[in-house]
């Protein structure tokens, strides 16, 4: 059956950089959640406007979309997915292996990244807006961001294949 990774947390994570690593090293598509945007959703961000459930509906429609054309491989996405509500759009209908991982990190330590990540329509502004909504489920692996990127996804693929 298909491995599904989903790696989930606020922005400034790591979500994308431990993706694209863990998709280099099992040879697997990557699919970056950032990409499934509408631009009304990327400008609202760029005006400093947090996404809204609403807005947040049509993004996840797409990125399930994606994940049901490319259901006889093995995938790694990079999407927020901040709330359980999110999370059962994104895999709704799909027929995989799912393994889910949080990146958590402290709020200090994730807006100093994103202070220095250019040319992202994510503020750092927006920041709290994700930490005052996120939702910590039971069922994922709590993956501290703490640690070196190679690191976490020595601790990814530990969890994958044990």
């Amino acid at each position: 059956m298909q491995k599904l990774i989903i790696l989930f947390g606020v922005s400034g994570s790591g979500k994308s950089c431990i993706g694209k690593i863990i998709s280099n090293d099992l040879k697997i598509k990557f699919i970056e959640g950032d990409d499934f945007h509408s631009l009304n959703n990327i400008n609202k961000m760029k005006k400093n406007l947090p996404l809204n459930d609403s807005d947040r509906k049509e993004w996840l429609l797409s990125l399930n979309s994606e994940l049901k054309k490319e259901v006889k491989k093995d995938i790694v996405i990079a999407c927020s997915a901040l709330k359980e509500i999110y999370r059962k759009k994104l895999i709704s209908g799909v027929n995989a292996n799912i393994f889910w991982f949080c990146l958590k990190g402290e709020f200090k330590l994730i807006n100093h990244r994103l202070k220095k990540r250019n040319n992202h329509f994510f503020k750092p502004d927006l920041l709290k807006s994700q930490f005052d909504i996120i939702e910590y489920p039971d069922y994922s692996n709590l993956i501290d961001i703490n640690e070196s990127p190679e690191k976490i996804v020595e601790t990814i693929k530990l969890k994958i294949f044990k």
